[in-house]
């Protein structure tokens, strides 16, 4: 085992090991290591993306070489939910493509993962493999342009797992903003998602002279406006979801009489809408909610094809971490940064609810706890920050970053101005550089209000008239 000490550790979870500690301890391993070796893995898809992380590994024959397998399949899984890709090259180590190949596998340990990135997003077997290191390709990954069209009447809409938003645009300026509740998660017939969409667009239309094009933001994986995987459309049923739910956007935008029609991830959008209100790039979204969402504008300003789910990605190394219950993996940031995590912290703060109290209204009566100075629920605060301040060092181990953005319910209240500030401490105490580096913000009412709305609505561009 390697010997860690954060500085601080998270008020509810002793425990906790956090990734960016682990991995530092482990490349100061490495660095002492006289049969070091470089390793390199690279992640394709099959519209020809290819993302390349180098590191190094420690020699085969070091004593402590089996935590090398430790740091790979951890390093490929972050890789695998941050960039995306389903064939896997493993440069530098074949016994540890080997490893990995039996973990990513039907019937290994990441057999979700295996399943998720091959047929189900990718359309392609998934794959691990041994390559010489000398002939692995370099990065090819584009940044793509996108969104900031702000002229003409516009609706923008939001689709999240308790609510669906949309609001009335323009020329930039939010002209009408509306928020219905809905439960879409386990809902079976494919014409509650694609009715309720439906009205919502409606309800903005009316407030607008003409529609000249809609944008939208959805938890989820979207490829060219089709629908991949999303958490949102769990409960439709296989053969449904490919016949009603996969193109639902495009039947969406022929009701709509064709007009430009623009769907990305919350999380992209999320971060877009922090790139246009801070007017920079290298700024990563983090937004817990539902789950926890992410997105990430390049330093130019661009977007990338990768998938940013970092509700996916660890950032707990101990083995007795807390499980999602959708992949089976442990130590995932969506049971640290979400309302998840609040639900979960809640009892081992002292705080009970009736049983069956969805995560929201659970919540709900946290953040009243906090306000009325309860010191329960300062003490769950204090552990989703701290582990966050751990969390964003990790993150800034793949991302090139300016600027944090952070929102959602979970950051709301006098709770989330405690979360941040305990993470702002442990950047302070355990990655200074990167405390002066980067800077966390939260959106201003304005921008919590219209932000994400402005963003999506700027999605499609105009027709050349």
């Amino acid at each position: 085992m390697l010997a860690l000490a954060p500085s601080l550790r998270p008020a509810l979870e002793r425990e906790f090991v956090p990734a960016a500690l682990w991995n530092r301890a482990y490349r100061a391993l490495v660095a002492a290591d006289p049969g070091a070796r470089p390793f390199a893995l690279v992640l394709r898809s099959p519209g020809g993306a290819v993302s390349r992380h180098d590191s190094r590994v420690l020699g085969a024959g070091h004593p402590q070489a089996a935590l090398t397998l430790l740091y790979a399949e951890r390093l490929l899984k972050f890789l695998l939910w941050q960039r995306g890709g389903c064939h896997v090259s493993v440069g530098g180590a074949d016994e540890v493509a080997r490893h990995l190949a039996t973990v990513y596998a039907p019937g290994g340990a990441r057999a979700f993962d295996h399943a998720f990135m091959g047929e189900r997003t990718y359309r392609a077997p998934f794959r691990v493999e041994a390559c010489p290191l000398a002939d692995l390709p370099a990065e090819a990954v584009a940044a793509l342009p996108v969104g900031r069209h702000l002229g003409g009447c516009r609706i923008g809409f939001d689709l999240g797992g308790s609510d669906r938003k949309a609001a009335a645009v323009i020329d930039g300026r939010v002209v009408y903003s509306e928020e219905i509740a809905w439960d879409p998660y386990f809902q079976q017939d494919p014409s509650y998602h694609l009715e309720g969409i439906h009205d919502s667009l409606t309800r903005a239309a009316r407030h607008l002279p003409r529609v000249d094009a809609i944008g939208g933001s959805a938890a989820g994986i979207y490829v060219n406006n089709e629908v991949r995987v999303a958490s949102l459309f769990r409960g439709v049923p296989p053969a449904a979801f490919d016949a009603q739910v996969r193109r639902m956007f495009f039947t969406l935008q022929e009701r709509w009489g064709g007009v430009p029609f623009e769907v990305a991830n919350d999380g992209e959008v999320t971060a877009l809408a922090g790139s246009m209100s801070l007017g920079d790039g290298a700024v990563l979204g983090i937004a817990m909610g539902t789950s926890l969402a992410a997105g990430y504008v390049t330093p130019s300003g661009g977007i990338t094809p990768w998938l940013n789910e970092l509700a996916f990605a660890p950032v707990d190394y101990h083995p007795d971490a807390p499980r999602d219950e959708w992949s089976g993996d442990a130590g995932c940031g969506v049971q640290y940064f979400s309302q998840q995590a609040v639900g979960r912290l809640a009892p081992l703060a002292g705080l009970e609810f009736p049983a069956g109290l969805p995560l929201p209204e659970q919540l709900v009566r946290v953040q009243a706890a906090m306000a009325a100075g309860d010191a329960r629920a300062a003490r769950i605060y204090e552990s989703i920050g701290t582990s966050f301040g751990y969390a964003i060092a990790h993150y800034a181990d793949f991302y090139s970053l300016r600027h944090l953005l952070v929102l959602g319910r979970v950051t709301s209240g006098a709770g989330g101005d405690l979360l941040l500030q305990r993470a702002r401490e442990v950047l302070r105490a355990d990655f200074p550089e990167l405390a002066a580096r980067v800077r966390l913000h939260t959106p201003d009412e304005k921008d919590k209000r219209h932000g994400q709305a402005i963003a999506a609505a700027s999605l499609p561009a105009l027709a050349p008239a």
